[in-house]
């Protein structure tokens, strides 16, 4: 589902954190503009009303939304179910009316019927679809994963596509494509004014696949939480440009890291099928519960997965909670090589590492046509459940 763009208009800030976290949290990513105005002009497509306190004040501030966003999904939130003010809202242009705090089924509904209008909306461009790549540690091959998905999706759909490098300090998405570029993912959110799509073709380096590439940042210390802000409307401008995102967010859950999973359409979990990054994956998996970044849309990728498993796929599962999206052999040589000359994986012959990137992207594109495969079972672990769980 494509991302929205939503905008809070209240002076509370509490009331402003709560219906944040409710917009990020559903299955259908919803990005926050909170009370800005789009620095690109483009309409939000979400708009929440604080209606608790002047109702007149409510109504006027619904009635001038209106006006300027014909489009746009306006929720009135107020403290009780009044029939006459449910007939103000109504009648000055609100599409649903909400009392405080809302329930999250019927929020969640009202964001999929918004989102229904919208993609039905006549010449409305769909927003890029947003995959989110982030390691349960370091050197788990999340950058490998993200770079050979991202040229496969630029490869098989022949549309625009582009990889971005938000890994903390120091990206390498460049290094593993052979590609030196001028300019990185901080000019980016340093320049937002100037973030049209002029400016962004100066920004970033084409890929002989046809992928984009906005290259990670040259500094240990950006981005940083001070850049949380501004990455998330970068994602958004982006989404407007481009029809497939792919991120490398690095093993870290930091701030910038948190938005772009809020951003996501499905985040893939990069894991290897030892103690040190079961562990970890489980823990990252409970924050990103935590953060109402929504569950429902992580993937778990088993990478470096080599028979025999020193753990078994079923214990790992049970271990996490979550069921094993795809497992990638371990092929040292070919990655090695692959990434030593500068050449993608799935570029660099016929290989059964590039087949199996063929079948991952294949299945990101096509999720229901995508054949049920058997569990993987794996032989019997040197290391017991009993092991793992002794360790958490």
């Amino acid at each position: 589902m494509a991302q929205l763009a939503g905008r809070i208009v209240t002076e509370d800030e509490e009331f402003r954190k709560h219906i944040a976290r409710m917009l990020r949290s559903g299955a259908i990513p919803v990005g926050v503009l909170d009370d800005r105005v789009a620095r690109d002009g483009t309409a939000p497509d979400i708009v929440i009303v604080d209606a608790r306190g002047d109702s007149s004040s409510a109504m006027s501030t619904i009635e001038r939304l209106r006006a300027g966003a014909p489009g746009a999904g306006i929720f009135a939130v107020a403290l009780l179910p009044d029939p006459d003010l449910i007939l103000q809202a109504m009648r000055a242009g609100a599409n649903e009316f909400f009392t405080w705090p809302p329930a999250d089924e019927p929020f969640t509904g009202a964001i999929r019927r918004t989102a229904a209008r919208h993609e039905t909306a006549q010449g409305a461009k769909r927003p890029a679809t947003t995959l989110v790549f982030f390691g349960a540690k370091g050197g788990a091959g999340t950058t490998t994963m993200a770079v050979n998905t991202g040229v496969e999706l630029a490869r098989l759909t022949k549309k625009s596509t582009v990889i971005v490098d938000l890994k903390a300090g120091l990206g390498e998405v460049a290094l593993f494509l052979g590609i030196r570029p001028r300019f990185t993912v901080l000019d980016a959110i340093d320049n937002l004014h100037r973030l049209d799509r002029e400016f962004l073709k100066e920004l970033v380096v084409k890929h002989k696949s046809g992928l984009d590439i906005l290259s990670g940042s040259e500094h240990f210390d950006r981005p940083a939480a001070a850049d949380a802000s501004a990455t998330e409307e970068m994602l958004r401008l982006l989404g407007r440009q481009y029809d497939y995102i792919a991120i490398d967010a690095g093993s870290q859950i930091n701030s910038c890291t948190v938005t772009a999973l809020y951003s996501a359409d499905q985040m893939f979990l990069i894991a290897n099928p030892d103690v040190p990054s079961v562990r970890n994956a489980q823990r990252l998996l409970d924050r990103v519960r935590q953060l109402g970044a929504c569950g429902e849309r992580v993937r778990v990728v088993l990478n470096r997965a080599a028979e025999p498993l020193p753990i078994p796929p079923k214990q790992i599962e049970s271990a996490l909670g979550h069921p094993i999206h795809q497992m990638f052999p371990s092929d040292y040589k070919t990655v090695s090589t692959a990434l030593n000359s500068g050449v993608p994986l799935t570029l660099a012959g016929n290989s059964e590492m590039a087949s199996q990137f063929d079948k991952f992207t294949r299945r990101v594109l096509h999720p229901k046509a995508a054949e049920h495969e058997a569990e993987p079972t794996g032989k019997r672990s040197v290391l017991g459940l009993e092991k793992i769980a002794s360790l958490w």
